[in-house]
């Protein structure tokens, strides 16, 4: 072989192996740090760009993608010590002309923290509604999305603002009584009664108690590698007093059935979509929200745990974009009557 082209192949094999190395490397000793790559391609594939709103000194990080036109914003509201990179599952299934808002809830990823803030779920609806001011999103109803705490927030806030939406979804969310104890809820009564109750499984600090934390959201059962385990515990551990501030406090007398004593005061048509299995939240709150909500619809999904947006994401976006196109027809029909 000709000495030029042999080296033609050294220099490309070495240009392919430093990549190659490097992520070998980062998967190995900084899983966190491929985490947060991984969630910034997949924004950039999907086209949603990160902005920051200010109100006075508050600041709220949220991602978008296209612009407000004829059919209803919509903006997703995440749940606890999640983010706004937790809908991109769904956002890969919604159509590139709609106008989405994913924001980061108060005190998590890159809006404010402040040990000052109120976050039980009225004032976190308070500062969403700021929110919304800034960004000028309620020139036009728009359709809110909220899951699990985001739920909660969600509800309240259709409850509160009812000028402010058009239509609301409701995944799995929290805040309501239930007549059957989920295995979270069941967990957390040992953990009073042992007085551990430090070790809320929704907040792990190991790789071990980040798959049983896993297994607890969902129905599948995803396989994941020990580093990725690792890497996400990694993510979240400098937030994790943080985290259990926040949960005593939505868990508490104030918060935790805030969408109940606000259910019978939303108006805006809504649909609820619940996860048949959901060990964290029994699906029963499915049917208490459809017996006290004038215009509700209820989808249960089979073999689904609590983590709807992950586990059926094209479903759910199908049954968003459905819902969404069911009331649109409905007030064709009421303008032509």
């Amino acid at each position: 072989m000709d000495l030029d082209v042999l080296n033609m192949f050294v220099i490309a094999g070495g240009t392919l192996a430093i990549p190659i190395l490097a992520f070998v490397a980062s998967f190995l000793l900084w899983p966190s740090a491929l985490i947060r790559i991984y969630y910034w391609y997949w924004r950039r594939a999907l086209g949603m760009q990160v902005r920051y709103a200010n109100y006075d000194d508050y600041q709220f990080c949220y991602s978008y993608r296209g612009r407000p036109g004829y059919r209803p914003s919509i903006l997703m509201l995440h749940g606890f010590s999640a983010h706004k990179d937790m809908w991109l599952s769904i956002v890969k299934f919604l159509p590139k002309n709609l106008h989405l808002v994913c924001v980061d809830m108060p005190g998590h990823e890159g809006t404010t923290r402040s040990a000052l803030d109120d976050y039980s779920i009225s004032g976190q609806a308070k500062r969403i509604h700021q929110f919304v001011e800034c960004i000028k999103l309620n020139r036009k109803p728009f359709h809110l999305v909220g899951t699990s705490m985001g739920g909660n927030v969600a509800g309240v806030y259709a409850a509160q603002y009812p000028e402010d939406i058009c239509s609301l979804t409701l995944i799995c969310p929290a805040g309501l009584p239930s007549t059957t104890d989920s295995k979270f809820i069941k967990q957390l009564r040992e953990l009073q009664e042992s007085e551990r109750i430090d070790r809320i499984p929704l907040i792990p600090s190991t790789p071990e108690e980040m798959a049983d934390m896993l297994k607890l959201c969902s129905y599948v059962r995803f396989k994941v590698p020990q580093q990725i385990l690792q890497g996400l515990v990694d993510v979240r551990i400098p937030h994790n007093d943080f985290y259990r501030k926040l949960f005593l406090e939505i868990a508490g007398e104030k918060s935790r059935h805030s969408l109940h004593e606000n259910m019978s005061k939303i108006k805006a048509p809504t649909q609820v979509i619940w996860g048949k299995q959901d060990q964290v939240l029994d699906v029963s709150g499915a049917s208490v929200l459809a017996s006290a909500i004038p215009d509700c619809h209820m989808y249960i999904l089979e073999n689904c745990g609590h983590s709807v947006v992950v586990e059926r994401p094209r479903k759910t976006a199908n049954l968003i974009l459905e819902f969404l196109a069911l009331l649109h027809s409905m007030d064709n029909k009421k303008k032509q009557a």
